[in-house]
């Protein structure tokens, strides 16, 4: 915990000073080659271009399942809502300078998943699909092998450097993505104790959630030497997986009659709010909007028992939740007071979920949002001393069809160049312009907003008559080709866009686990790199 103290004034303890690659890393990643050949890819780039300055901030965006049909598709809305044709609009990062594409490919899958390849993101390595923080040589499941295997992520080397940390998302903060960020675990559905078997319990392995709470005396233990005061700003959904399985318990705004789910008896609120005096935690929307960041400087935010709602729910909730910008701003401000600099990590979980529950409507909102989110962050940093990274870690079997003329409702159906009425099908319907491969198929839920509906039945597939049906309402779930409980990811690739120093890294196709090497190379996590 004096670690940043120290830095603040300007003292760096000659313990953490002298920290070298070598020192830092375990052999598990160090000797893997996913990172020795994302290293020297970047440091090829490096001199090769220009825009090479290190950066004092870096600010990680990752769009959950955001996949370039899902960009193009919400740059359109956007457009469409502001009284455009749709087209010709830009989300907000889309006019940054650099930009690549990205493989995601897992180590074991071709179509891969959120833990997989976050991990390779936030720490240079490929891994398997559905574990966190470990390397490939892992056996999903087993805690030893998990034990063994387990790599260190830029926020914890940012930790080490002396930097604030930030993790914010909408789904649970337990979930693959954030967690990925500082977790290690054999199974990315170790979210509570409740959700381990018990091998792996008294094989010693912990739970995400009690990771979080315990990140920097585990941090400390892992590195010899090290004296962190943990992560700074943590803001997301996910309450459950801290509290005890006891009405007791219960949040204000609890929506069942027990919200915990921990059967240790463990209340992990409380044991933060222990941990840290100075710290402040906030479960709804006026307890978020009370706080001054010019005096706080630790925030804990959990604010559903679950993942937080849709951004077209936002507003209905029992107590009410802040917006994905606000947490970005107000993480930005209560960050940027460290003097060092800050690493922060910022999920749009819902995206995925939306694409998930085969609604286009609730995916692109949050996708719109997202894209306010990285402007909130334009907006209150400096470009010359802040490193944006925009991402993706996979996309969905979200498609964009037809021959829709320009300006035609991008959620509507597919009306043709010179047209006023919708093209029909061979089949003698018409047909909307956005579908999906798999998942649930149709819906027509009218005006409900909530995506997730959709799993109150059973899939609905293949073509509808949607003569009469309002696809453009909020409610419509797009039709779908292969029945599935829920709509899948997909294989290709993904976008990354770049501004702030070191951006100039981020060019052509690349690996994955390159991005954390541009990270680590703007901030000098590592004194070899």
């Amino acid at each position: 915990m004096r670690l940043k103290t120290a830095l603040l004034s300007g003292v760096l303890p000659l313990a953490i000073a002298a920290y070298s690659h070598a020192e830092i890393l375990p052999a598990s990643q160090t000797s893997n080659s996913w990172f020795s050949d994302g290293k020297a890819l970047t440091e090829n780039k490096a001199g090769n271009t220009a825009n090479n300055s290190s950066a004092k901030n870096v600010i990680l965006f990752v769009g959950d399942g955001m996949g370039i049909s899902t960009l193009t598709a919400a740059r359109i809305l956007q457009g469409q809502q502001n009284g455009q044709t749709g087209e010709e609009n830009f989300l907000s990062f889309e006019s940054f300078p650099y930009s690549a594409l990205v493989k995601t490919y897992n180590v074991d899958a071709q179509t891969p998943d959120s833990a997989g390849t976050m991990t390779a993101m936030i720490s240079g390595v490929k891994t398997d699909a559905g574990v966190i923080g470990v390397s490939e040589a892992v056996e999903r499941g087993d805690c030893e092998s998990a034990q063994q295997n387990p790599l260190i992520t830029a926020i914890e080397l940012a930790e080490l450097k002396g930097l604030a940390t930030g993790i914010i998302s909408t789904a649970r903060i337990t979930h693959a993505t954030p967690a990925a960020a500082y977790a290690k675990s054999a199974d990315r559905n170790w979210e509570d104790i409740s959700d381990m078997p018990a091998a792996a319990i008294d094989a010693g392995c912990e739970d995400i959630a009690s990771q979080l709470i315990n990140f920097e005396s585990n941090l400390e233990a892992r590195i010899d030497g090290a004296d962190v005061d943990g992560i700074d700003v943590v803001m997301g959904g996910g309450r459950r997986h801290f509290l005890p399985k006891d009405a007791s318990a219960n949040s204000p705004d609890a929506l069942s009659s027990v919200e915990g789910d921990r059967t240790d008896s463990r209340n992990l609120v409380t044991e933060w709010q222990s941990q840290y005096s100075d710290g402040v935690y906030v479960y709804d929307e006026d307890g978020f909007n009370a706080v001054d960041a010019a005096s706080t400087n630790r925030l804990f935010g959990l604010f559903n028992e679950s993942h937080m709602q849709y951004e077209a729910d936002r507003a209905n909730d029992v107590a009410g939740e802040p917006s994905l910008s606000a947490m970005t701003g107000k993480a930005i401000d209560i960050l940027a007071k460290n003097n060092n600099g800050y690493m922060m990590v910022v999920e749009s979980g819902r995206i995925d979920h939306g694409h998930h529950a085969g609604s286009a409507y609730s995916a692109l909102t949050d996708a719109i949002e997202f894209a306010n989110a990285v402007q909130t962050a334009i907006d209150n940093t400096n470009p010359d001393e802040t490193l944006i990274l925009v991402t993706a870690d996979h996309s969905h079997v979200f498609t964009i069809a037809g021959y829709p003329k320009r300006g035609n409702p991008i959620l509507g159906k597919v009306v043709s160049v010179g047209k006023t009425t919708p093209e029909l099908a061979a089949d003698g319907m018409p047909y909307t312009t956005l579908g999906y491969t798999n998942g649930l198929g149709f819906r027509a839920l009218g005006s409900e907003t909530d995506g997730d509906a959709s799993y109150s039945a059973g899939p609905d597939t293949g073509r509808k008559d949607l003569s009469s049906v309002d696809t453009t309402s909020t409610g419509y779930h797009q039709e779908a080709l292969v029945p599935l409980g829920s709509e899948t990811h997909a294989g290709e690739d993904i976008s990354l866009h770049a501004m702030g120093p070191g951006a100039s890294k981020v060019q052509g196709v690349i690996e994955q686990n390159v991005v954390f090497h541009v990270i680590n190379q703007a901030l000098g996590l590592i004194d070899a790199e």
